[in-house]
């Protein structure tokens, strides 16, 4: 069984970019509009910030469950940097990302890598059975959340998946492609 531990540090580290994560989304959608802004914040906090702190904890499980240790740490200047752009209407959002420690063999990389935006396939296609304004809400965010991530560049986590197993890179980014896209 895997023990997830969690630090005070990186409690708050997760709470704040959730918060700022919903923000951003919230400013960019909505604007400073106050009509229904409780209802609003609290559908946008739970579609998207699920979609981020279940990415990020996948990670997390996987790089524990293959013996690291592995610690969540906000970008606080992204988080800043995000927010000011969201008021613009803008979704650019770097929030933070999951450390891990030791020697981490190329085959674990990439599948730690990999979890997040298979995580955020998965919780796509659950929205999209769930269906409606909300469901179709989710499906999009985490279809577009699993395409971003998969892209080749440093530091996301498609470099790594394409540096680990092309194969797998391409099928999953082909899915993530696919959703977008229906």
């Amino acid at each position: 069984m895997v023990q997830m531990k969690f630090s005070k540090d990186e409690i708050k580290d997760l709470v704040k970019a959730w918060l700022a994560v919903s923000v951003v989304f919230m400013l960019a959608y909505f604007g400073l509009n106050m009509d229904n802004f409780l209802r609003n914040f609290l559908i946008i906090a739970l579609i998207v910030g699920s979609a981020f702190i279940l990415h990020e904890l996948a990670h997390k499980f996987f790089a524990v469950k293959y013996g690291y240790s592995a610690e969540f740490k906000s970008f606080d200047k992204m988080l800043l940097i995000g927010i000011v752009l969201g008021y613009f209407g803008f979704i650019f959002l770097a929030p933070g990302a999951v450390f891990i420690s030791g020697n981490v063999t190329t085959d674990k990389n990439g599948k730690i890598s990999l979890a997040g935006p298979a995580t955020n396939l998965i919780l796509a296609l659950i929205f999209f059975f769930i269906g409606g304004y909300v469901g179709m809400f989710g499906f999009k965010i985490n279809s577009w959340l699993a395409l971003f991530n998969m892209l080749p560049f440093f530091g996301l986590d498609g470099s790594k998946v394409y540096t680990w197993n092309k194969f797998v890179y391409f099928v999953v980014i082909l899915i993530a492609g696919l959703f977008v896209f229906l």
